[in-house]
């Protein structure tokens, strides 16, 4: 069982309390975690875009899928089925060891780092913020790098109430910005 798994299942009793939840079915917890990376004018180069999924599949330890358009749009000049962006989605072991390397290892590596913003959710229970930069991970080496480009990171949880899915991932160890917003 991985460290942050372990944690969640410490931590189940204090967020049904917080939360006010009488079955512990209930209680909020991590489904996905999805991360995706636009290409932008850079799907224009496959080389590129292959470095780029790479370097995502070293981040997350799956495979990314590289996300091709659907159909042809003349103002973004996209052509169907040239490359628009990458994308993994971690459930299970991958998603907690994901999480864990996320809040323990990554984010502490930032430069002036603050904290994440706390206006990322939805209003369904979803976590939303996005990444400058790959080189804050570790598993990521500066010389195989072509391009360096963000991330954006969703993180689904099984509550519909942004307070719930906020005290969830607070007790999980996210590093939220301080003050209200």
């Amino acid at each position: 069982m991985s460290r942050m798994k372990q944690k969640y299942n410490d931590i189940v009793a204090a967020l049904q309390e917080e939360c006010g939840i009488s079955n512990p079915m209930q209680t909020p917890k991590l489904e996905k975690i999805v991360i995706s990376v636009g290409a932008g004018e850079e799907g224009k180069d496959n080389k590129l875009i292959a470095n780029m999924a790479d370097t995502i599949s070293l981040i997350a330890g799956q495979k990314a899928v590289v996300v091709n358009a659907k159909k042809s749009v003349a103002g973004f000049k996209a052509r169907e089925g040239a490359p628009t962006g990458i994308r993994v989605t971690l459930r299970g072991a991958n998603m907690y060891n994901f999480f864990d390397k996320l809040v323990s290892i990554a984010l502490p590596r930032v430069k002036d780092f603050r904290g994440t913003p706390r206006k990322g959710f939805d209003g369904r229970g979803n976590y939303n913020f996005g990444l400058q930069e790959q080189l804050m991970f570790s598993e990521v080496e500066f010389d195989k790098i072509i391009k360096t480009h963000g991330m954006n990171i969703t993180i689904v949880t099984s509550t519909e109430s942004d307070k719930n899915a906020f005290a969830l991932l607070e007790k999980l160890g996210m590093p939220f910005a301080k003050g209200k917003n």
